[in-house]
């Protein structure tokens, strides 16, 4: 697919993953349509690139219907869905207070999983009445997982098995889609210098990058983002999940 033909929607980009999906789209001449649920900061980050901006709350089927809506209306139609919207949950299964919180480790499923997996369901289903391209293409759909799907740490119950389910879903979504000619895939990046990781301050985040094989710091978004342009561009890449970690495997 044409990068400056697309319209875009991207959850989660008002920063971090999703904001530099965002502005390399729009500077690859497609237009975007932003969905967060911080409407300051998802309107700033708009304005910032000339994008649109539709406060969501991807856990609420009607706010992911309601974006939905606006962003084909706004935009024309749908051809792309880039899913960075997205929390880390730190508990341990039982830990110093006692056993994990069931609600916590819902609410991490809601947003990781179920979130992307509803934004997917109702994404796809415009995209379904797209004109098709020379290759028979309707769609795009990537999903954000994280190495933590396959090395997942103490503390990482909830998020890991979140991130595993946005993983599980490239395979069983692209073949159910196929007929529509829509494709999905999921990145999982390894340790990116998000506005999270910025907080824990240098000497953290370089103990972090001592177990990243090369290159020996942490991603930068802008790479993550050039991964994404680059999976809907490539018309072959279809039902996989792509690690994005300068080869780094959590011990």
């Amino acid at each position: 697919m044409d990068l400056s033909q697309s319209c875009a929607v991207v959850t989660g980009g008002a920063s971090g993953l999703g904001a530099a999906v965002a502005r390399h789209l729009v500077g690859a001449g497609g237009t975007v349509m932003i969905f967060d649920r911080d409407a300051t900061r998802g309107a700033e980050a708009a304005d910032t690139i000339s994008a649109g901006f539709v406060p969501v709350d991807v856990t609420d089927a009607a706010s992911v219907t309601g974006g939905i809506a606006a962003a084909r209306a706004s935009m024309g139609k749908i051809s792309v869905l880039v899913n960075c919207a997205g929390i880390a949950t730190g508990e341990k299964t039982v830990g110093r207070e006692g056993p994990h919180a069931r609600d916590s480790f819902r609410r991490t499923i809601d947003i990781n999983l179920v979130g992307s997996f509803n934004c997917l369901r109702l994404a796809a289903d415009v995209m379904a009445a797209n004109a098709p391209n020379e290759d028979g293409e309707r769609g795009v759909v990537i999903n954000t997982a994280s190495v933590a799907a396959f090395d997942g740490q103490k503390g990482q119950t909830a998020y890991a098995a979140s991130k595993a389910g946005v993983a599980g879903l490239s395979l069983p979504a692209a073949r159910d889609l196929a007929r529509l000619g829509i494709r999905v895939n999921a990145i999982a990046p390894g340790l990116f210098l998000t506005p999270m990781l910025e907080g824990l301050g240098p000497e953290i985040v370089e103990g972090l990058a001592a177990d990243v094989q090369f290159p020996k710091r942490l991603g930068r978004p802008a790479e993550f983002a050039a991964l994404a342009g680059h999976i809907i561009e490539n018309a072959y890449l279809n039902g996989t999940t792509i690690r994005l970690d300068g080869g780094l495997r959590m011990p």
